[in-house]
């Protein structure tokens, strides 16, 4: 058994009855569910139907997300979640660049990196190498008024936690950055890079080893063993090159608003809902939300 989901931007409420209601006709789906009037709504099907991308791709003109997935396990025990234009808007490594002057050329590589086209540790070293002599005190000042969260973060973590599940910020960014998030948003723990400090300045070096993409796959594998479960009950979310090993290793592998060359490469795009289209896919009602 499968279920299709259909979702939109909840500040944007333009899912139509109609839409659903046509869709599951030409599906021959179960009855639809509304989890949410105007955002939400999933029916049942018995097989994956072969015109899948065809009908996404034209969703996709209105403003609408759609994902097909199998019923069973779907409500997952771990969320494991990027930082860096996931949980948060920004990619902190471009804003403390920006402070140091050097903010349009660190986010022309930053943009490469997470699009595959660099390999993701040498493009790390590069930039971390661009920030040297900037102020410690510059992340606290990035932080405080230059990162805002990713809408539906705290809706996620919230609702996930008080149905039992345990939460991990993994990100290729920086602890001094992760650590702050992971406090705001309630993740049970956060790994990530460690920026080098010497004398209250960035010495432009990170701590070796580098939390790449291996490091995220094998986050995944350690967190979830260590609860006794499988990577098949996780949920993870992420948008870069870098998320790709740990997307598809878990059970539910969702690129949100992902750059075109990594979505491509998953199954559950998330192109026009916020962070709580993760609920919607694990069957959740707004009304359950926390």
């Amino acid at each position: 058994m499968l279920i299709a989901t259909l979702l939109t931007n909840p500040a944007r409420p333009v899912l139509e009855r109609v839409t659903v209601e046509s869709l599951r006709n030409a599906w021959a789906g179960g009855d639809a569910l509304w989890l949410d009037p105007g955002v939400a709504a999933e029916f049942a099907l018995a097989d994956m139907p072969a015109n899948r991308w065809d009908v996404w791709q034209g969703l996709q003109g209105i403003g609408v997300d759609l994902v097909v997935q199998p019923a069973a396990g779907r409500k997952k025990q771990l969320l494991i979640a990027d930082m860096d234009s996931t949980m948060i808007q920004q990619e902190c490594i471009d804003e403390l660049a920006d402070e140091a002057g050097v903010g349009t050329h660190v986010a022309g590589i930053t943009a490469r990196a997470m699009n595959g086209e660099l390999d993701f540790e040498a493009a790390l070293r590069e930039r971390v190498g661009l920030l040297k002599g900037l102020s410690e005190s510059v992340i606290a000042e990035v932080i405080r008024d230059r990162i805002t969260l990713m809408p539906g973060g705290r809706e996620l973590l919230a609702t996930m936690k008080a149905n039992g599940a345990y939460a991990a910020l993994v990100s290729g960014g920086f602890t001094a950055f992760t650590g702050a998030i992971a406090g705001v948003l309630g993740f049970d723990e956060n790994r990530a890079n460690t920026l080098q400090i010497a004398a209250g300045k960035l010495t432009g070096e990170v701590a070796e080893p580098i939390l790449g993409k291996a490091a995220k796959v094998q986050a995944l594998e350690e967190i979830s063993a260590r609860l006794g479960l499988t990577p098949e009950q996780a949920i993870a979310v992420g948008d870069g090159a870098n998320d790709l090993g740990m997307l598809g290793l878990a059970g539910a592998g969702v690129a949100l608003h992902a750059k075109p060359s990594v979505a491509a490469q998953c199954d559950i795009r998330i192109n026009h809902g916020d962070l709580t289209a993760l609920l919607y896919l694990q069957g959740y009602t707004c009304e359950e939300f926390v």
